[in-house]
């Protein structure tokens, strides 16, 4: 099978966003209020919109220490 070569920065190009996204390094946004258990890549994130406290950059690593899964608006 032969793979274009139009095709190849595609790729990369989808190939490095989802090393990016799992990668822990990567920050995500928390909402810290007591029932939050989730993290978000955007901070615009639909599922922030009803954060009644502050909203926090952390690694996705320290999310995940949290007990915090992806926000489901974010799949």
């Amino acid at each position: 099978m032969r793979i274009s070569i139009l095709f190849l920065p595609l790729l990369f190009v989808l190939t490095t966003s989802i090393n990016r996204a799992t990668s822990l390094d990567t920050n995500v946004f928390v909402c810290m209020g007591k029932g939050s258990k989730k993290y978000h890549y955007r901070k615009s994130c639909r599922g922030l919109s009803n954060c009644s406290t502050k909203i926090h950059e952390v690694t996705l690593a320290k999310a995940k220490e949290m007990g915090r899964t992806l926000c489901g608006w974010e799949d």
